[in-house]
């Protein structure tokens, strides 16, 4: 059985869910499912398929490489290579800079709204969108 027919009821709740970037590809016996998500209860979601079809896990031909790390609620560390980060009005460089968060604070995500910014809220209180690239969820 290929792979892609194995897993694919976890295929189309990807696909279905709205999972950002998705790709999914066989390589040496093992299928590859990687993207990214704003839901965290979506990506346990899709843990909770690979487990109905491969309980416990033990099958090993099926890596899940869901990256919730801008899930909305979480906890996240601004990981710039040392300055601050820029909190704009919009998602865009082209939005105005309406605060900062320092290198290693920790941030709210709101939201994401694509796949490059998310809506972030500072501890004290300043709301607006970062470059998702300098989130690392803790």
């Amino acid at each position: 059985m290929a792979l892609q027919e194995k897993y694919a009821e976890l295929i189309v709740a990807a696909k279905n869910g709205g999972i950002i970037d998705l790709q999914v590809r066989e390589q040496n016996n093992v299928l590859y499912v990687d993207g990214s998500t704003s839901s965290g209860e979506l990506k346990d979601s899709l843990w909770d398929v690979y487990n109905k079809i491969d309980p416990d896990f033990r099958a090993g031909d099926l890596m899940l490489n869901i990256d919730a790390s801008a899930a909305a609620g979480t906890k996240a560390k601004v990981t710039t290579q040392s300055s601050n980060l820029n909190i704009r009005k919009g998602p865009g460089t082209d939005q105005e800079v309406v605060g900062k968060a320092a290198h290693g604070e920790t941030v709210t995500v709101i939201s994401r709204a694509n796949e490059l910014w998310s809506q972030v809220r500072t501890d004290s209180g300043k709301e607006g969108y970062c470059y998702s690239q300098y989130l690392t969820q803790i």
